[in-house]
C-alpha cells in the first residue's frame, strides 16, 4: 500500500511542472509596425492564459507600455510602465486589459490583452478613447468579441 502511495505521488509531481507552467510573450513598443502603421505594439492582440507574464520591449523610440484607465478586470492591480523602459506584468485575473503608450495614445498606440475568457468586455467596450486609437481599439476589441 505504501508503494502505491508513493508512486501516486511520484507520478503526480511528475506532471507538476508542466501544469504550473506559464508562459512569457513579448510585445514590442515601436515606431512603425512591419506593416508600416506608424506607434504601435506589436502584436497589439494577444490571448493569454491566467498567470502568463508580457514583458513589452522598447524596440524603438520614446515609449511606455501602461493600463487605460477602466479597462481592467476587477481585482487586477494597475500597471504603469516607465518610459524608455522594458516593463513586465503578469496577468493574474481573467479579463480584457486596454494598453497604451501614454505619449502616443492619441496616435493610436493602444494594446489589449485578453487573459482566459473576456469577462469584462462589455464594461472595457465602453471606454472612449482619443484621435486614432479611438478606430484602433474597435478593431482590437472586435477581435476579442470574435
Amino acid at each position: 500500500m505504501k508503494t502505491l502511495i508513493m508512486s501516486a505521488v511520484a507520478g503526480a509531481l511528475a506532471f507538476a511542472p508542466a501544469a504550473l507552467a506559464q508562459e512569457t510573450h513579448i510585445v514590442e513598443m515601436r515606431n512603425a509596425g512591419t506593416d508600416g502603421q506608424p506607434m504601435v505594439f506589436e502584436p497589439a492582440y494577444l490571448e493569454i492564459a491566467p498567470g502568463d507574464t508580457v514583458t513589452f520591449v522598447n524596440a524603438q523610440g520614446a515609449h511606455n507600455a501602461q493600463m487605460i484607465d477602466g479597462m481592467w478586470p476587477e481585482g487586477a492591480e494597475d500597471f504603469m510602465g516607465r518610459m524608455n523602459q522594458d516593463a513586465t506584468y503578469t496577468f493574474t485575473e481573467e479579463g480584457v486589459y486596454g494598453i497604451k503608450c501614454m505619449p502616443h495614445y492619441g496616435a493610436g498606440m493602444v494594446g489589449l490583452v485578453v487573459v482566459g475568457e473576456a469577462t469584462n468586455l462589455d464594461e472595457v467596450s465602453g471606454v472612449r478613447h482619443p484621435g486614432r486609437a479611438r478606430a484602433r481599439m474597435a478593431d482590437l476589441l472586435e477581435q476579442a468579441a470574435g
